[in-house]
């Protein structure tokens, strides 16, 4: 789809997006700029922080730096919450952590960060500079998002995210392509704009078909895995209170499939990464006839073009691509469909509990 078609997309700031994408480049270079003062002072290990939807977040950056790392790298992805009642034995003083809070509040991370911080451990956020987590972490070891007109779905934090990860396989010899990668994407908010054009009235059909079904399926796998829980949790669950089950394209051979049946969506999501082979077998079997009347939605990340990404770079892109689009514009149509506001909660941050 050209670029200079005008496509209207429901609910977003086409240019407002473009503007994020552009400023977000200085964000990464001041997360770059940490990661190689993290290299100069040496480091045993990297752990990656989240809770909730940002533990969903990271888990694509791990996948990353587990995958073109050297066989002494070490990285970790722990849940804060968790980590506070259990620790991490491989943990000290010389490790790092790379966090991230969107709200600047949440209290598990805030509560995280000050042990950390209390142990010696180096810790580094992608958060509000003025917020709670900000404050606890530093100013020097801080960024805050840049400016967002409400527009996109995960794919300016996994953005922020792999500039510090990837710099830091850089800085050991394992991603010598890195500037590379960086340089092309200041191209990438362009292509994943016109993949949203390209797939709204997907969006929409489904959305429609779907939406108020009273139980879901999503699988995925790879670098894909963390986006398909965060859409099934964090989107469905927690903004739409739609019934979900995620499981991984390699788990779902051993126990899920009996759960196949007609009113019963199954939706898969298909990477491009070596995990794509497992993918390829569950939408066999999904296509196979054997499942008879049941109601199958399979979304291809390989169909939606990033002409700005090398080929070699689109493993690394992949979770961005599935973010726009089912947690911006599939959610956005999910809105339409349930009536229910995507922004209203029963439980969450309503009270402390």
């Amino acid at each position: 789809m050209k670029e200079t078609e005008m496509v209207e997309i429901m609910h977003f700031d086409q240019d407002g997006y473009l503007e994020d994408g552009k400023a977000l480049r200085a964000v990464g270079d001041a997360l770059e700029a940490m990661a190689d003062t993290v290299a100069d002072e040496g480091y045993d290990a990297v752990f990656l922080m989240g809770v909730g939807g940002t533990w969903d977040e990271l888990m694509q950056l791990e996948y990353l730096m587990s995958k073109y790392s050297d066989k002494d790298f070490e990285v970790y992805l722990i849940h804060a919450a968790e980590w506070l009642v259990a620790g991490h034995k491989r943990m000290t003083e010389k490790s790092v952590v790379l966090t991230a809070s969107e709200s600047g509040t949440t209290p598990e991370i805030l509560e995280a960060v000050k042990k950390l911080k209390a142990m010696g451990v180096r810790v580094f956020a992608m958060t509000k500079p003025e917020g709670p987590i900000g404050q606890a972490v530093g100013v020097d070891h801080c960024v805050a998002m840049a400016s967002d007109h409400g527009s996109g779905g995960c794919e300016k934090g996994y953005y922020l995210a792999d500039r510090f990860g990837l710099k830091l396989l850089e800085r050991r010899g394992c991603f010598p392509d890195y500037r590379q990668f960086v340089d092309q994407c200041d191209g990438i908010w362009a292509d994943l704009l016109n993949i949203r054009k390209a797939f709204e009235p997907k969006a929409e059909a489904i959305a429609k078909a779907y939406a108020l079904a009273p139980y879901t399926m999503f699988i995925g796998s790879g670098a894909l895995w963390g986006e398909t829980i965060l859409f099934s949790m964090c989107i469905l669950e927690e903004m739409q209170w739609k019934r979900t089950r995620y499981i991984t394209s390699a788990d779902f051979f051993h126990g899920t499939l009996e759960l196949v049946e007609p009113g019963v969506p199954v939706v898969l999501f298909k990477g491009v990464d070596e995990y794509r082979k497992l993918d390829d077998r569950v939408d066999a079997f999904l296509k196979s006839g054997r499942t008879g009347d049941a109601d199958i939605v399979v979304i291809d990340v390989n169909e939606y073009a990033t002409p700005s990404i090398d080929e070699k770079f689109r493993t690394i892109v992949s979770p961005w691509i599935l973010s726009s689009l089912v947690t911006d514009r599939l959610a956005r149509y999910y809105e339409i469909v349930t009536k229910h506001n995507l922004n209203y909660r029963r439980y969450y941050h309503q009270f402390d509990y």
